[in-house]
C-alpha cells in the first residue's frame, strides 16, 4: 500500500495543479467551507507545531514563517486571478504560474522530506532523536505556507461573491 502510495504521487500532485488551475463558479457555501477548513487546518497545524517545538527545534517558528510567506502568495493569488462576472455569477481563474510554483514547492519538500528522514534515520546518533534532525520543521513551514495561501485566497473569494451579491441587489432596487 505504501508503494503504491509513493508510485501515485506524482499523478495526484498533476491532477491537483490541473484542477487548481481550472475556471470556477464562486458557490458561496462552497468558498465558506474552504475557508473554514482552511482556517481550521492552519490552526491546528500551528498548534501541533507549537506543542512538537520541544522535539523538533524551530517547529512553531519556521511554521509561522511558512504561515507568512502563504499569506503573501494568497494576496498575490488573488491579484492576479482573473475574475469573470456573468448572468450565472461571479467565476475565477487562478493564475496558473502561482498554482504551479506552489504545487513544485510542495513536491519537493515531500520529496525532499523523505529523503532527509531517511538520511537521518539512517546517520543519526544513538541517544540523538532522528526526528530533531530530520527536518520536520521545514516540512512543517511548506505546510503552514500552503494553508496560509489558501485560508488567504479562500477569504479574499469570499469576500469578492459578496461584493458581488450586494452590487447585484443593489441593481435590481434602482
Amino acid at each position: 500500500m505504501i508503494i503504491l502510495s509513493v508510485v501515485m504521487l506524482p499523478l495526484s500532485i498533476a491532477m491537483r495543479f490541473r484542477a487548481s488551475s481550472t475556471r470556477r463558479r464562486a458557490w458561496g457555501w462552497l468558498i465558506s467551507l474552504n475557508l473554514v477548513a482552511s482556517l481550521l487546518s492552519l490552526t491546528v497545524l500551528l498548534v501541533t507545531a507549537a506543542v512538537s517545538n520541544g522535539w523538533i527545534p524551530n517547529a512553531f517558528r519556521y511554521s509561522l514563517m511558512g504561515s507568512a510567506v502563504g499569506f503573501a502568495c494568497g494576496f498575490a493569488g488573488l491579484a492576479s486571478s482573473r475574475w469573470e462576472i456573468t448572468p450565472q455569477g461571479l467565476h475565477y481563474t487562478p493564475n496558473r504560474w502561482l498554482i504551479l510554483i506552489i504545487t513544485l514547492v510542495v513536491t519537493a519538500r515531500i520529496f525532499y522530506g523523505f529523503w532527509r528522514m531517511w538520511q537521518a534515520w539512517q546517520t543519526t546518533p544513538a541517544g540523538q532523536s532522528w526526528l530533531a534532525v530530520s527536518g520536520a520543521a521545514g516540512s512543517m513551514a511548506a505546510g503552514a505556507a500552503v494553508l496560509g495561501y489558501y485560508a488567504i485566497y479562500w477569504a479574499g473569494v469570499q469576500r469578492k461573491v459578496r461584493r458581488q451579491r450586494s452590487s447585484t441587489r443593489a441593481g435590481r432596487f434602482s
